[in-house]
């Protein structure tokens, strides 16, 4: 078994803690679906908003979600001018036996444009 990694990111309406609740739950959602992933194989996620994003934790999502267990952090992304804003990104590493082609790494909303080369076959994520 190998340690591997799947990357998401959404983007959030409004600088509340509901939206980014809300949000941060359907991008793992997705992500789980997308892989079928299960929480025991995780072994850490960590999450990052871009700065305009501060009214709640990523993290507190996925607690939310039963991902208690599992070690979670979270940071701001860097303040690039002209980068996407409100996005919530994460990076979670995870123990498979998939390849790396086997794993579909999930852009959603405004978001798909941070990976614009990847075909968008999936309605939920793209597969690379």
């Amino acid at each position: 078994m190998r340690c591997r990694s799947i990357r998401g990111a959404i983007t959030v309406a409004d600088n509340t803690r509901e939206s980014i609740i809300a949000a941060t739950k359907e991008l793992l959602q997705n992500i789980k679906e997308a892989n079928a992933l299960e929480i025991d194989e995780i072994a850490a996620a960590w999450f990052t908003t871009t700065t305009d994003l501060n009214a709640e934790f990523p993290a507190a999502a996925a607690r939310e979600m039963g991902w208690t267990q599992i070690a979670l952090l979270c940071a701001h992304e860097m303040n690039v001018p002209g980068s996407l804003s409100g996005c919530i990104r994460v990076l979670i590493l995870f123990n498979t036996e998939k390849k790396n082609d086997e794993i579909v790494n999930v852009y959603l909303k405004e978001a798909k444009k941070l990976r614009a080369e990847i075909k968008q076959d999936e309605p939920s994520g793209d597969k690379i």
